[in-house]
């Protein structure tokens, strides 16, 4: 005779489905706020410049979308689906709404990805400054020393000296020969940069 409490087994089962669903939203969760904070300069840029390493980055990240990001997805929304009641069920809704996103960052990718233009670093010449440059100055004014790599919008890190193509300073800089001034706008006036090497990492 099966002595089994129903009422003890229905209990760990559902238990057992809260745990799994609730594990499934945070996944979920975290997706979106990675997809939100991945609205970098690619996706406002008509035609994206990067290296071979960004480029292969954006494939490996729209392979794992969908391959791996989407299915889950889509076993979230046909589990809420399951549910019953879908006028009423935030679970579904919820996992539409990500799916929505998703897509849209699927496309983003896709769309960088076709239109992007791969720099050539063996075509690369120090004679002026350009995207991967590694400029060295000085601050015609105080006679402050500094030296920025200039770099894509995702590879930038001030810390490491990296500044994105897209900044005031880069923007000032590219073209530039060495000896020249450059005149840098900035919040409070403008900053003279006399660069005296170029060269490449």
């Amino acid at each position: 005779m099966d002595n089994t409490d129903p009422y003890k087994t229905k209990f760990k089962e559902e238990r057992l489905y809260m745990s799994t669903n609730q594990n499934l939203m945070q996944h979920m969760r975290e997706l979106i706020d990675r997809i939100k904070a991945a609205d970098v300069a690619y996706y406002r840029d008509d035609n994206p410049t990067m290296t071979d390493r960004e480029y292969d980055l954006l494939v490996d990240e729209l392979k794992e979308l969908e391959t791996v990001e989407r299915p889950k997805i889509s076993a979230a929304i046909a589990e809420a689906r399951d549910k019953g009641d879908l006028s009423e069920n935030a679970e579904y809704d919820a996992a539409k709404e990500h799916q929505a996103m998703l897509e849209m960052k699927i496309n983003q990718l896709k769309a960088v990805i076709g239109d992007a233009k791969i720099i050539d670093t063996s075509k690369l010449k120090a004679d002026t400054v350009q995207i991967l440059s590694k400029v060295e100055m000085r601050n015609v004014k105080n006679n402050m020393k500094m030296t920025y790599t200039i770099v894509s919008e995702t590879e930038a890190n001030l810390k490491e000296g990296k500044i994105s193509v897209q900044t005031p300073i880069a923007q000032g800089l590219l073209g530039k020969k060495v000896g020249d001034v450059a005149e840098i706008k900035i919040p409070h006036g403008t900053v003279q940069l006399e660069i005296t090497n170029i060269s490449f990492e």
